[in-house]
């Protein structure tokens, strides 16, 4: 099979477009969440090994989240807005200080204590 330069041309904005959009990943690609989360991560800070050593020392939690919604500050933040409710980021953390809660137990607004007496954040 002969390529002609209309295939070139083709299969370079192909490439192009493949290229660029592997370079623009944001976050949450799947989108908001929505009301669908039945649990959600509530950081326990007194717990948090990046509280506790005020150093970027962890951060499993902001490294295994597959949506990109765990800031990389002191202390750890979870953007709601996108988070699915998975609990990679309490299965990783090693000092047991991300709590999955059901989403009814929840604060409604950033900075309300949840029923566990811990707030939640969204960066």
């Amino acid at each position: 099979m002969v390529r002609t330069e209309q295939d070139i041309k083709f299969e370079r904005k192909v490439s192009q477009t493949i290229l660029a959009s592997q370079q623009s990943v944001a976050i949450g690609e799947a989108g908001k969440t929505g009301e669908w989360r039945t649990m959600r991560p509530i950081l326990h800070t007194e717990k948090c090994l990046v509280v506790k050593t005020g150093k970027l020392s962890c951060n499993l939690c902001w490294m295994y989240c597959p949506e990109n919604t765990v800031s990389r500050a002191i202390p750890p933040e979870f953007n709601y807005d996108y988070c699915k409710g998975c609990g990679i980021c309490a299965n990783e953390c090693p000092a047991h200080a991300i709590e999955m809660i059901p989403e009814k137990d929840a604060p409604s607004s950033v900075g309300e204590e949840s029923a566990t007496g811990e707030t939640g954040g969204k960066f």
